[in-house]
């Protein structure tokens, strides 16, 4: 009979819920408890950090391990600064980009194109919601070159290899008429962080 695996719990940024399930289901992973945080709040990043110490201290009592599926995500440091008091891990790099593509990959895109706009399968799915209409630029069209100016190209950081996400990728580069990349990601660093966990 084998021993019991202890729970653990990942306090996730709702952008990653889907990639995060995906990748509990592949590997077995039933002790990972997955609670999401919703993923509006990258629009107002200086909320993260409380709202992940509020979690924190929530769960404890319950879990013995807690890991934040986040990066810095805009937050300049402060997301780090509550992980310390509270002595938990988070994921690496600056943002969710990076984590997909891999560290230096992604510096290395980066350094190619400062003007890059990127998307993953989850952004491509939801960039209507999330950009046309959160920017509100159904409303106000003349708001996109403002908003836009700066960057050359949209860089897809693909996931899954999905059809229908990289038409609507492509529809957004053309919506904000952009250069279109396609980068085939898999889940990078999200994969291999988690397993990391899982298997302490």
């Amino acid at each position: 009979m084998s021993a019991q695996v202890e729970p653990v719990l990942v306090l996730a940024c709702g952008a990653l819920a889907r990639e995060i399930q995906q990748l509990k289901l592949i590997n077995g992973w039933e002790h990972l408890k997955i609670k999401c945080l919703e993923a509006d709040l990258h629009n107002r990043p200086e909320r993260i950090p409380e709202r992940i110490r509020a979690d924190i201290q929530r769960y404890r009592p319950k879990y013995s391990q807690i890991f934040v599926a986040y990066a810095d995500c805009g937050t300049g440091g402060l997301l780090d600064k509550v992980l310390a008091e509270e002595n938990i891990e988070r994921l690496p790099g600056a943002h969710c980009y990076a984590t997909f593509a891999g560290q230096q990959p992604f510096a290395e895109l980066a350094e190619a194109e400062l003007g890059s706009f990127y998307l993953t399968d989850f952004l491509a799915r939801h960039f209507e919601r999330l950009v046309i209409k959160g920017m509100q630029l159904d409303k106000h069209p003349e708001l996109l070159p403002l908003y836009f100016n700066h960057y050359k190209r949209l860089v897809y950081l693909a996931q899954t290899s999905n059809p229908d996400l990289l038409a609507k990728a492509q529809a957004a580069a053309e919506f904000l008429h952009l250069e279109f990349k396609l980068v085939p990601t898999g889940y990078g660093e999200l994969a291999t962080e988690l397993a990391r966990i899982a298997q302490r």
